[in-house]
């Protein structure tokens, strides 16, 4: 199996799994204390939390808090729900292209949601307006389906003038390239090479939230329940293995990219071929069958959208964003390449996905 689907989640790196086997049982038999027990076993599985700690806070601007979560879902409902005061019926504002976990949390929140289009291109103009009233926006940083990177350190100035808190999803950003900045990041360990089940939220001096997860009051009773030292230690060691990669990964998925766009030519991109993070690459092909394609090509794994919306028959309101018909949005593949891609299994995948499509007689 040819693994082109970094989007919805990247191979675990031997660096995590190492760092993370010692905190389930240890050579000694010793690594599964609680990090909140005061005894020698739960002091040392705390020091692992605190270290991981230290190595998550690395990847994000100084002068903020990581509290660890789930993932990042529950990251972006604590960021949005915390910040929502009883009675301020504010409105927030969202980009059109935000994922499920912002677009539905904001939904929820039963406030006035104002969205911020985007053009062709798939970017968000860096002076889209909201309301004056605003009191929380939430721009992603990369898109997860077709990748563009988004103005998001100029809105966030712009956000904070007015008086309104910015939220940035930086899932897709996180280990790849330096945050933007923001009152609140939200990432997920398992899209850096990380274990999955573990996520963060960076949160700005300055900013209260209130607690959303209540009970032991860990984490300074910012989210109450018990952290897995594996876990914690796992995203550590992904997050410190992505800083001293960066510009490594950087420079093979653009190489991987600009190769594909070879291989792959008479496609059409889906969103900037310039301000986009390379590792993906959404196409589409004029009278493409992507369900049958993606059944006839079994030896790749790729996707035709967001993982989270796999199966909902319905076309992407991504795509839709960039002004793309029902029936184009349904024709697009997303292929997702990273650190462990090698450039002979993308030029493989390449060729049995042209292959099958010239089978439909396109």
């Amino acid at each position: 199996m040819i693994y082109l689907d970094y989007q919805a989640t990247t191979p675990l790196a031997p660096e995590a799994r190492e760092a993370m086997l010692r905190w389930l049982d240890g050579p000694d038999g010793t690594g599964f204390g609680n990090p909140h027990s005061p005894h020698r076993m739960g002091r040392a599985a705390a020091a692992a939390v605190d270290i991981a700690r230290e190595q998550v806070a690395a990847l994000f601007p100084p002068g903020g808090r990581v509290i660890f979560t789930s993932g990042a879902t529950e990251a972006i409902n604590l960021a949005m729900r915390g910040t929502a005061r009883a009675g301020d019926e504010r409105p927030v504002a969202i980009s059109a292209i935000e994922h499920a976990a912002v677009r539905d949390t904001a939904a929820a929140l039963r406030v006035p949601v104002h969205e911020l289009p985007v053009d062709g291109d798939g970017v968000i103009a860096a002076d889209a307006t909201w309301p004056d009233e605003t009191r929380l926006v939430a721009v992603m940083q990369v898109n997860n389906e077709i990748g563009t990177v988004q103005p998001v350190d100029a809105i966030a100035r712009r956000a904070r003038a007015g008086g309104a808190l910015m939220l940035c999803d930086a899932v897709q950003a996180a280990g790849r390239m330096k945050f933007a900045h923001a009152d609140m990041i939200a990432v997920s360990a398992h899209k850096l090479h990380g274990p999955k089940g573990i996520g963060a939220l960076w949160v700005r001096d300055g900013v209260t939230l209130d607690p959303q997860i209540t009970g032991g009051g860990q984490q300074d009773g910012m989210r109450s329940g018990t952290l897995s030292p594996a876990l914690c230690a796992g995203f550590g060691a992904a997050a410190a293995l992505a800083m001293t990669r960066m510009e490594e990964d950087a420079a093979h998925v653009r190489h991987l990219f600009d190769r594909a766009r070879e291989w792959f030519a008479g496609w059409t991109l889906n969103g900037s071929e310039a301000l986009r993070w390379h590792g993906n690459l959404n196409l589409r092909r004029d009278g493409l069958d992507v369900a049958r394609l993606m059944s006839e090509v079994r030896e790749v794994a790729f996707s035709a959208g967001s993982a989270c919306a796999s199966g909902s028959g319905r076309p992407s309101h991504v795509l839709q964003a960039i002004g793309l018909t029902d029936t184009k949005a349904k024709q697009s593949i997303r292929l997702g390449f990273g650190r462990y891609t090698r450039e002979e299994d993308l030029e493989h995948a390449a060729a049995s996905i042209r292959a099958a499509a010239k089978q439909q007689g396109i």
